[in-house]
């Protein structure tokens, strides 16, 4: 059984990777001058104040930064230890938002949690916890990881029990997404590929008969598939992304000038607010964009790669923070480019949420924690 070693120290002072930080804080920068023009039409329109959800944003971003950096200044060996009390404490907001007058029901979805006039959407904080306890728990197993019985099943059914909870809050697409991740986190922890087909048999079947048993994922589908079949419902989204997209041609038509967001682009200061980036931004902003997220995808890999040999845990939990947050921005602009049918997973930094922008928060503070010199955080 693999064992960590952990400095003594109180903090470890040496300074955190200045580009990743850089990165993390232009990334949140631009994503609030898209998020303030993506909505304050809505916002004047909804609540009469078109600062509502850049206030709200602002006030999520600040949260989120101090616990970034606290997080990225703790001792990992913290972090290691609260993890099964994370994992109970998550498995209970899982629970909870399932629970009549505790729950709060939009658009056919029991994702979130009220706490006073804010929600919180607890599925948000199973992308993290996940990573951390599959990072935990297979570095401690590295030794059983072909034990499919020992290695292998135990820390599959946690996942499936997250996942089978998110489907119950009938979001389809964080479900597949969790399951996604955390098989990348299998899969580069070394796990027999025969193991991977056995669970692609399995599963596979299982998503198809779960996609078509409701109603609005087979209209999404078929939408994707044809988005004029149904242009005024499932595939007006589509269709009103992919004409702010092309309307922005290349270099835009300028922060704050485009009109798709007046009314003609459904959530535009949330799932869709890549759109309204590259109406205004064009493709030389979509490319800056993306530019941005790879390279924070490349620095946190090259930090994980830093891990390979001399600490499993610290190598898998970069790989999966890492895959999570670009994973999760390849897939909202893919939707938005009309790649992919639509989906519910936010754009990190950019769409509109507390919860998301806490959680990547707190990813980000996690890598700069083991991006630190003298062994990162403590970890030997």
């Amino acid at each position: 059984m693999m064992e960590y070693s952990f400095s003594v120290e109180k903090i470890n002072q040496k300074s955190s990777d200045f580009i990743l930080l850089s990165l993390i804080i232009l990334l949140a920068g631009l994503g609030i001058a898209t998020l303030f023009s993506a909505s304050y039409y809505y916002g004047a329109v909804k609540f009469g104040n078109p600062r509502y959800f850049l206030n709200r944003q602002l006030l999520f971003m600040a949260a989120g930064f101090v616990l970034m950096y606290l997080v990225s200044r703790l001792q990992i060996e913290i972090i290691v230890k609260s993890i099964p009390v994370l994992l109970v404490v998550t498995l209970i907001l899982m629970v909870m938002t399932l629970l009549p007058g505790v729950g709060k029901e939009v658009l056919g979805g029991k994702r979130w949690i009220v706490i006073g006039h804010s929600t919180f959407q607890p599925s948000e904080l199973v992308k993290l916890t996940i990573i951390l306890y599959l990072a935990h728990i297979l570095s401690k197993k590295s030794n059983q990881k072909n034990d499919f019985v020992n290695g292998i099943l135990p820390p599959f059914i946690i996942v499936t029990i997250f996942a089978t909870l998110i489907y119950l809050q009938n979001d389809f697409s964080t479900a597949f997404f969790i399951l996604f991740i955390s098989l990348s986190i299998f899969f580069i922890a070394g796990i027999h590929l025969g193991y991977f087909a056995f669970i692609f048999t399995a599963v596979t079947p299982l998503t198809f008969m779960l996609l078509f048993t409701r109603e609005h994922r087979v209209r999404r589908l078929i939408a994707f598939l044809n988005p004029s079949s149904d242009p005024s419902r499932a595939g007006f989204q589509a269709i009103a992304a992919k004409a702010a997209l092309s309307g922005g041609g290349l270099w835009g038509k300028g922060l704050g000038l485009g009109t798709k967001k007046l009314g003609g682009l459904p959530e535009a200061h949330s799932d869709f607010v890549f759109a309204v980036l590259g109406e205004e931004a064009g493709f030389i902003g979509i490319i800056v964009i993306l530019t941005l997220f790879l390279a924070l995808a490349v620095r946190g890999y090259a930090l994980g790669f830093r891990y390979y040999e001399k600490n499993p845990f610290a190598y898998y939990l970069s790989f999966g923070l890492t895959t999570s947050i670009l994973y999760q921005a390849l897939i909202n602009i893919a939707v938005v480019s009309g790649v992919v049918p639509v989906t519910g997973i936010p754009l990190p930094f950019f769409s509109s949420g507390g919860s998301s922008i806490i959680v990547t928060s707190i990813m980000c503070g996690i890598l700069l924690n083991l991006s630190r010199p003298s062994s990162s955080g403590g970890l030997k």
